[in-house]
């Protein structure tokens, strides 16, 4: 069978990963602070007998889009985003420490600071604890201070500060539960220069538009390689019935 099918197996099966990585992008255009993921593939020429005329298919990179999303207004005081470049810093279940740019906060039944889905906030000395009954207020630098609801308006105490930190990019790589991690697996160091904006949420970076032309762009590739595939069979079903008749 001509090798050709070979070659157009490996463009197809790379098209089909993409295809994955940007339907997984369009599923999460409306999740909070969400960054799309990039894959990248090269050529890579066949060396053999004759002239290099065809080329495999290998991955070359995959990352993330770290671009910022759009900040929308929420109103609510437990709602934070990023302004800019930074990370907040959320606490694993081992302990260890992960990225994440989805401010959508909450307390827990014990007053820990946590994200929307049961991750604790780290604070620069630690995790972070909300007393009940009080008016939580999150400055610019991350510090976190409330007011008694009993005695509103009245003094404010400073309870803690969010770790926020700005890693370089290049040593951060996306975890299968979708945080950041540094890649060398040193915890990131607080980076004061980082600011937050109180009741508001990042968006998604995921431009839907680009993202659906790609689809369809990928799947006209795709019938592209099938064609070749299927035109390798045909010659090779053609050179057989050439060779039965001699």
């Amino acid at each position: 069978m001509d090798r050709m099918i070979y070659t157009a197996m490996t463009g197809a099966k790379h098209i089909l990963e993409k295809q994955a990585t940007t339907s997984h992008n369009l599923a999460n255009a409306t999740s909070t602070g969400f960054k799309s993921q990039i894959d990248s593939f090269r050529a890579v020429p066949v060396l053999g007998e004759g002239l290099p005329t065809r080329a495999f298919v290998v991955d070359s990179t995959s990352g993330s889009d770290f671009n910022s999303g759009a900040i929308q207004s929420t109103n609510r005081s437990l709602d934070i985003a990023v302004k800019g470049d930074g990370w907040l810093t959320v606490q694993r279940a081992d302990g260890s420490e992960a990225y994440t740019r989805n401010g959508s906060l909450k307390t827990s039944p014990n007053g820990l600071l946590q994200t929307a889905n049961g991750l604790t906030i780290m604070g620069d000395g630690g995790p972070i604890t909300i007393p009940p009954d009080v008016a939580v207020s999150i400055g610019k630098d991350g510090t976190v201070s409330t007011v008694n609801n009993l005695t509103l308006p009245g003094p404010s105490n400073i309870i803690g500060r969010i770790k926020l930190v700005n890693p370089p990019q290049a040593n951060l790589v996306r975890a299968d539960d979708g945080l950041f991690t540094a890649k060398d697996g040193k915890p990131a160091t607080a980076d004061a220069n980082v600011s937050v904006v109180q009741g508001a949420l990042e968006s998604s970076n995921v431009n839907v538009v680009d993202a659906m032309v790609t689809m369809i762009s990928l799947a006209r590739q795709f019938e592209t390689q099938m064609k070749l595939i299927q035109t390798a069979e045909n010659n090779a079903n053609k050179a057989s019935q050439l060779l039965q008749l001699t």
